[in-house]
């Protein structure tokens, strides 16, 4: 009896398009009423709401960035004017609206933008090797991300062996010799 050999397909190469096509979904949000109008020691009525809210790509990560430059305040009302589809809103009717409803609408933003609630898969990357090594290399060099993108492994080992030998030719803090 000869054994039946399973043949596994490999996954398929996705085009462009369908990469891409996640980022041009609508997702309906529900707001419950206790986060749309809440109130100290009253019971909110059942009736919930819905917005139409879409994910947020990486250009416009970057805009809202560099905008909230300044005021890192306005990052979490500028990704509500930017991921807000159905109603459209103003960033002065955003910052209008109370802190509660802000933070829930900012925990679907991240949901739907592929992120956790409080943007966790962000904090994982950040906690990454490579991440830590771009972010030792810019602030000891004072380059900005760009820079330390373009450089080449080679290079990024050069230059921490430097930090390397410089951080150990300094003294310590609380070093007497």
């Amino acid at each position: 009896m000869e054994a039946k050999r399973l043949e596994t397909a490999a996954p398929e190469v996705l085009s462009a398009q369908q990469l891409l096509a996640g980022s041009a979904l609508t997702h309906e949000v529900e707001i419950p009423e206790a986060i749309r109008s809440p109130s100290l020691g009253r019971v909110a009525a059942s009736t919930a709401g819905r917005v139409r809210i879409r994910p947020l790509s990486v250009g416009t990560l970057a805009l809202i960035s560099r905008a909230a430059r300044e005021d890192p305040g306005l990052v979490p009302l500028l990704m509500i004017k930017e991921a807000l589809v159905e109603p459209a809103l103003t960033l002065d009717q955003a910052r209008q609206m109370h802190i509660g409803l802000v933070h829930f609408l900012v925990g679907k933003i991240n949901e739907a933008s592929g992120l956790g609630p409080d943007g966790e898969a962000l904090d994982r990357a950040l906690r990454s090797p490579a991440a830590q090594v771009q972010v030792l290399l810019a602030k000891h060099f004072g380059w900005t991300p760009q820079q330390v993108a373009q450089l080449t492994p080679g290079q990024v080992m050069v230059y921490l062996t430097g930090i390397e030998k410089l951080l150990a030719s300094q003294p310590m803090p609380g070093d007497d010799g």
